[in-house]
Order: structure tokens, then C-alpha cells, then sequence
């Protein structure tokens, strides 16, 4: 049966309002049943953790199933979910505590494909303990991040590889798997900033062979909730605790503070939201979520490849980069016009886009600010062919 892409936009109250939402790249919408489940828990008594009464125990209940919803949802050990404010936050604890066990010597490998929060931190971290920092870089040309350059630059003082499952703003998937085996070999941990792959496709921490994931809700229409996912529950008992609790084990011990229980009880539901998304899937929601993501894929797949030729073939705008694996995340440019000015024009045109000055990240490493920036586009679970069409007739219509 066909993605029923009409069935999943009555989801989502927001899409009604007339305009075509291709702004997935640093979100998307919420569905209906996130917003209705954290209203409901914001009315109902919950308390903190650790109590008898019936609302510490229903805060304990929203807690465990949090954490399992985030295992279930990239087939991992809830005793390894990290529960936090988002995964730029999560990345940057899980970077102070790590950084702690590095000494100098140490080597950590970064990329240029990664989005700054995958960056920064570990950046901060090693100047502070005097760590050095390698590099992979992409091939301009095409935005790939080769995984036989990690064989010259992965060795036995690399303590940590840091690498994204996807591109923001070019979409470019890179062969983590390879790069993980690689690091694995050699002793190094390898954390993955899966938020925006997730969103998009099937997600496997095994697969993947990460010890660290970090992932965002809200890239797939969930809350303002960010969790790490550790594939080995043990280590999190040998890092370096930031918890206010003395005594705090396994996540407790990279969380800070009381939780958000509305926004938890929010992830839970995003999570069954995308698992509902294939009405034909069947079985453990984590049997639900694989078919309803490669359904999901399956649908983008076909989008992205109309919409990357048509743009392709309009005079003066170029496509950055043409990676051979990729989500439904792209950039472009074009000749005659400036990022912003295009970004409005298509706003008048009731499409959602954003302009990038393209100073940072992979952006800068193309020199996309020298040419006025970039336009970001992004699909979504609820995008049609007719907002494609939209945002083409709008860009055709440019110069």
C-alpha cells in the first residue's frame, strides 16, 4: 500500500494554515497527539521521582517509558537513554564528562560535514585539555565524507571519533558503520549525532556501531526533548558524573535537574506517532517504527529525486553538492540572486525556507557565504508534490 501522505497531514493540525512547510531542516510540525498528551499531563498532578504517593509514581512511569520509547525507537537498552532539553545540551554534557578522562597526547577526529553542535563542544573540550584535533574532510565537488580518509587519521591515541548520520543543511549520509568499525579497532569511542537521519530513515545503534547517539525530537515534530542513547548501559557508570545527586547511577548521572514530565509524556507520543505512520505495520512498536520509517524513505525517495532534478534543470540555480546517499535535506544557490531576497520572495509565495549566510559548518567549508548564501529546503513525513511544485514555480519565477 502507498505512503497515505493525506492520512498523516490530518495528523498534524498546522499544515492547514496554507502555507508549504519545506522547512523540516531545523524542525517539523507537531502532530496532534503530542500536543493533546502534554496538555493532559500539564492538567494531571505529577510530581518528582522518588515519592509513594500517585503522582511520584506517575512521574516514574512517564520517566521509564521515555527512556524506553528512545530505545525502542534505534533498537537500544533503555538503561542506556540519557533524558535532557536537547541534543545540542546532551552533547555538550556528554563532552565536559568524557573530556575528563583525556590526557595530553590524546588525538579526537572530528568532520567538516558535522553540524556545530557536533563540533563545538568537542572543540572547547580539547583545547582545554590540550587534545589535538584531526579532521576529515569532505570532497568539495560532491559533499561526501569518504570513510578511507578515517584510516589515516584514526590510530591508537584517538580517544573519540564525533560524526553526524546526516547532514543538516546538504543532507549527505556518511558510511558510519565504516568509521565506527574503524574506531572501535582502535579503542576510540564513537559519538553520533543521529538527529537529523532519524527523522527520515530506519535507525539501528548496532547497525550503526555507535557508542553514542544523540537525538532530537523535535527534528521529527516531537517536544523540546533531547536524549543520548548509549549502545553499552555500563559505560555511562564510568564517566565522570554531573548529576546533583552523589549517589546517582546510569543516566542519572548525565542528567541535571527535575525533568519536563509533559515534555517526556510529549516524546513518548511523537514516538508512537512514527510508528503509526505506516497503517499496515504490525507487531513491537519497534517492529512499527522500522516499517513505518522505510515507508517513510521509501516516499521521500522519490520526492527528493523530483525535486533535485527540477531545480537542477532551472536556469541559475545550482544544487549544493550531490551526495550518492543522502536524506531529503538539501541547499541551493542561484546566480543572479542573493539567499535572502530569495527567501522572501518565496515567502510572498506562501513556501517556508530558510536563507544560511553559509559561514559555518560545511557551508563554510564551500565558501557559500562568497556567493550570498544558501536556501535550505527540507522535506517532511507530511510534504506533497504539490508544495514541490510550489517551491519550483516559485523559483522559476526568480531573476
Amino acid at each position: 500500500m502507498p505512503f497515505d501522505v493525506g492520512r498523516v497531514r490530518g495528523l498534524i493540525p498546522a499544515v492547514g494554515d496554507g502555507w508549504a512547510h519545506l522547512d523540516s531542516a531545523v524542525g517539523m510540525l507537531t502532530p496532534e497527539q503530542v500536543t493533546l498528551v502534554v496538555s493532559t499531563v500539564m492538567r494531571a498532578p505529577v510530581s518528582a521521582t522518588g515519592g509513594v504517593f500517585p503522582a511520584s509514581r506517575r512521574a516514574e512511569v512517564i520517566e521509564d517509558a521515555a527512556r524506553q520509547s528512545m530505545a525502542d525507537l534505534v533498537g537500544a537498552d533503555p538503561r542506556g537513554v540519557v533524558l535532557g532539553p536537547g541534543a545540542e545540551v546532551m552533547l555538550r554534557r556528554l563532552a565536559e564528562a568524557l573530556s575528563e578522562t583525556w590526557n595530553l597526547g590524546d588525538e579526537i577526529v572530528l568532520t567538516r560535514l558535522d553540524d556545530c553542535a557536533n563540533v563545538t563542544p568537542w572543540l572547547h573540550c580539547a583545547q582545554a585539555r590540550g587534545v589535538e584535533v584531526r579532521w576529515a574532510e569532505i570532497e568539495i565537488d560532491n559533499c561526501e565524507l569518504p570513510s578511507w580518509q578515517f584510516r589515516e587519521l584514526v590510530g591508537h591515541p584517538t580517544r573519540l571519533v564525533a560524526i553526524t548520520a546526516a547532514s543538516a543543511t546538504v543532507g549527505t549520509c556518511p558510511d558510519v558503520a565504516a568509521v565506527a568499525k574503524l574506531a572501535r579497532e582502535h579503542g576510540a569511542l564513537t559519538v553520533v549525532d543521529a538527529s537529523m537521519a532519524t527523522p527520515f530513515e530506519p535507525q539501528d545503534i548496532d547497525t550503526l556501531g555507535a557508542d553514542v547517539m544523540a537525538l532530537s525530537a523535535t527534528a521529527w515534530g516531537g517536544p523540546p526533548v533531547g536524549a543520548l542513547v548509549f549502545r553499552n548501559p555500563a559505560l555511562l557508570d564510568r564517566l565522570p558524573s554531573c548529576s546533583l545527586e552523589n549517589d546517582a547511577r546510569g543516566p542519572h548521572r548525565l542528567e541535571l535537574g527535575p525533568h519536563s514530565y509533559p515534555l517526556l509524556a510529549g516524546l513518548i507520543a511523537s514516538v508512537d506517532h512514527l510508528a503509526g505512520l505506516d497503517t499496515t505495520a504490525t507487531g513491537t512498536r519497534r517492529e512499527r517504527v522500522l516499517a513505518s520509517m522505510s515507508a517513510v524513505q521509501l516516499h521521500q525517495s522519490g520526492l527528493l529525486a523530483e525535486l533535485l532534478l527540477e531545480l537542477s534543470a532551472l536556469r541559475g540555480v545550482t544544487v549544493v553538492g550531490n551526495p550518492e546517499r543522502r536524506v531529503p535535506l538539501l541547499s541551493f544557490t542561484h546566480s543572479d540572486v542573493k539567499a535572502n531576497d530569495i527567501a522572501e520572495h518565496l515567502a510572498q509565495r506562501a513556501v517556508c525556507a530558510f536563507a544560511d549566510a553559509g559561514d559555518q559548518g560545511v557551508l563554510a567549508q564551500l565558501g557559500s557565504s562568497e556567493v550570498g548564501g544558501v536556501v535550505r529546503i527540507g522535506l517532511a513525513h507530511y510534504t506533497t508534490r504539490g508544495e514541490i511544485d510550489a517551491l519550483v514555480t516559485a523559483v522559476s519565477q526568480l531573476g
